[in-house]
């Protein structure tokens, strides 16, 4: 057992309270006031200190482009054809990418890494703790998503081997294809299921049929379209949000919007249609022409329209900014509490894992960011210790 003791404790509700976290077997026992511990505790007495779940990065590509190495050698985008939802994020995760390093080091705990957006279907997410020796170790759930991409990077990447797509259009033509082609092949496969269970059941009349040649891309956009899986497309201006729900309504996709930069745009329509919006990142210039309506301040306007938002980094290393992110979207109007859990239990609800992280509550895994201050204290604040399964997997010096 262990006791992290008479810390300011980050509640579910987004306050804090002095309290004690107990921890038992990985998971969070008990929060509250405790009595005095007994000899077999552990005590971790964190009094002047500030108790947080574990940070949730809801979308970055951590792994997928390491930290420290030539572009050249990237494993994020497979750019060959625009059209891959067989690729597995898991399989280019490398657990000793610097990067997780520094996420540990900055509290986060938990992340969903993804192909890039080179392709209009880049592949699968996966969703992995940042400590482990292996990416099975560390492995949460995959796949956790499909990712998708509208505007200028697969018409840009695609436009430059003259092939389609090359307009925005081609993007939509090219997603509409792949998906009616999902729809056949779902349908296909369910009859020749039907057939399979028929004949195995002596049925009369029935036939033994001929055998089912799988499609892994076709495959993976069928579960999509079943909604088994979350669609996550990446859209920065409010054009390419606009399309990314037509054909989300279109297909009956379960769609998270990422990056959504001109959001704020078109707030109330994100907010009537219930779309969970990943924000960011916000941390660097407008480099490309859909980027020129970037601004801070949109997670705090999707939030006040009644969007649910989580903020994100995207990049490596960059990711330890996390909490920096947030900080800065609440210097630029967004509601405190909003914020803190942009970072914690809001992303992990849109990835569907609140039943394990997001908040320090009995049940969940004992993921902990102990802190120097406030978490939105920048001047101040720094993580003091991290813990993944109430295993500590960082001291600060």
């Amino acid at each position: 057992m262990l006791v992290i003791q008479g810390g300011m404790v980050l509640t579910p509700d987004t306050r804090f309270a002095r309290m004690d976290v107990v921890v038992e077997r990985g998971k969070i026992a008990a929060v509250g006031r405790t009595p005095r511990t007994t000899k077999r505790a552990v005590v971790l007495d964190a009094s002047g200190k500030y108790v947080v779940p574990g940070f949730v990065e809801a979308h970055c590509h951590v792994s997928l482009f390491a930290d420290g190495i030539d572009g050249r050698h990237y494993d994020g985008n497979e750019m060959v054809d625009p059209v891959t939802p067989h690729l597995r994020a898991l399989d280019a995760v490398h657990p000793e990418d610097l990067a997780f390093e520094d996420l540990r080091r900055a509290g986060i705990t938990t992340i969903s890494t993804s192909p890039g957006s080179a392709n209009v279907v880049g592949g699968q997410t996966a969703i992995v703790k940042t400590a482990g020796r292996t990416v099975d170790e560390m492995l949460v759930r995959a796949p956790a998503a499909l990712k998708m991409a509208l505007g200028e990077n697969p018409k840009r990447v695609y436009g430059e081997q003259r092939k389609s797509p090359s307009t925005r259009m081609g993007n939509a033509a090219v997603l509409r294809e792949a998906l009616v082609r999902a729809r056949g092949y779902a349908e296909r496969a369910e009859r020749h299921a039907e057939k399979q269970s028929a004949f195995a059941s002596g049925k009369k009349g029935a036939t033994c049929p001929e055998p089912f040649e799988r499609d892994l891309r076709l495959e993976m956009l069928a579960c999509a379209l079943r909604r088994e899986v979350p669609t996550h497309i990446h859209a920065h201006r409010a054009d390419d949000i606009v399309t990314a729900i037509r054909i989300a309504e279109e297909f009956g996709l379960d769609l998270v919007l990422i990056h959504a930069t001109e959001g704020y745009k078109v707030a109330d329509l994100i907010a009537e249609k219930g779309i969970p919006c990943v924000s960011g990142p916000v941390l660097f210039s407008r480099m490309k022409l859909e980027l020129r309506g970037l601004t801070p301040r949109n997670a705090g306007l999707l939030s006040r329209a009644g969007v649910k938002v989580a903020i994100q980094t995207d990049e490596g290393s960059a990711t330890r900014y996390l909490a920096l992110n947030a900080a800065l979207a609440v210097s630029e109007g967004m509601d405190e509490g909003a914020a803190l859990r942009a970072i914690t239990l809001t992303p992990a609800e849109i990835l569907r894992i609140e039943d394990r992280v997001g908040s320090l509550a009995p049940g969940k895994d004992a993921d902990v960011a102990i802190l120097s201050a406030h978490p939105f204290d920048i001047a101040h604040c720094r993580v003091e210790q991290t813990l993944i399964e109430g295993e500590t997997v960082f001291v600060a010096d």
